[in-house]
């Protein structure tokens, strides 16, 4: 969960509401109190749940919240997911911050769900990407958590990552590894190494040198896929990725692959549908 999840709230709130809910202050007592529940409206699997309980606490500590459902759960359409009761105008203005954080946390993890189920029986693991909504990318990767993906590096900060143009960048695959390994050894610092290569000739060399810990297999077919994880032969972990659809994802998999990075798991997917309707 976000380390600074309450500031990140304040600033959503800010966004959505300004100088005030002038459409709800204009018709709703302030003392008025009333029910909403979160009414699925699509199949998929559910998540924000525990990120949605912290918005509304954030709001309005008085809001009573009782859930039914929780993260991870896979849902349909007529679920309630939750009851929350209070001030009809908390419930009015931290609805659409909540739906919006739901439904796209939701989303992501019914997409991650279909790829890693699509994997069953396999030792390969889905993984995300850095392509993410600015701002969301740490609730983005939770929902692929609870969806059952694995997260990849959060940032440019926990991991190096040397893909194709800091290798041509550095001169090639033996400057760029010697570079980053004498980094870490400078910095102190205790990072996994990972390398993207674009050929059998740049796994030859990275076999050769060796110092890292992952081969990431760049645009490879399926065909040139299975060799090249025999030709690694369980030495360092491989990471497929580029151009994998999910129709040829176990077809990748069953080549031996440690795991393959699915950008499509937050860069292109559709919001799950869900309403907080009021209880009559």
């Amino acid at each position: 969960m976000i380390d600074n999840l309450h500031e990140q709230i304040k600033i959503w709130f800010a966004e959505d509401i300004g100088d005030g809910d002038h459409t709800s202050l204009s018709c709703i007592p302030a003392t008025a109190m009333g029910k909403s529940q979160l009414i699925i409206k699509e199949k998929g699997v559910l998540a924000g749940v525990e990120i949605a309980k912290e918005i509304f606490k954030a709001f309005d500590p008085e809001l009573k919240i009782e859930v039914f459902i929780n993260d991870g759960a896979e849902v349909n359409p007529g679920d309630i997911v939750f009851v929350v009761e209070g001030k009809i105008l908390s419930l009015l203005q931290t609805e659409r911050l909540m739906l919006n954080i739901m439904q796209r946390m939701s989303g992501v993890a019914t997409v991650t769900r279909k790829y890693v189920k699509q994997l069953e029986g396999l030792k390969t693991r889905v993984l995300d990407t850095r392509k993410t909504t600015p701002g969301l990318r740490l609730l983005e990767k939770e929902a692929v958590h609870i969806g059952g993906g694995v997260n990849h590096r959060i940032g440019l900060y926990d991991m190096i990552l040397l893909k194709d143009n800091h290798v041509d960048f550095a001169g090639g695959i033996d400057k760029a590894i010697l570079s980053a390994q004498n980094y870490l050894k400078e910095k102190g610092k205790s990072l996994k190494i990972e390398i993207e290569v674009r050929s059998f000739d740049e796994i030859e060399q990275v076999l050769k040198l060796g110092g890292v810990d992952r081969i990431m297999l760049d645009n490879f077919s399926v065909e040139n896929t299975k060799k090249a994880v025999e030709l690694i032969a369980g030495r360092f972990e491989t990471e497929s990725s580029g151009g994998i659809t999910f129709d040829t994802l176990r077809a990748y998999a069953e080549c031996g692959v440690d795991y393959i990075s699915v950008g499509a798991l937050t860069h292109s997917v559709k919001s799950l549908d869900m309403s907080f309707k009021a209880v009559k």
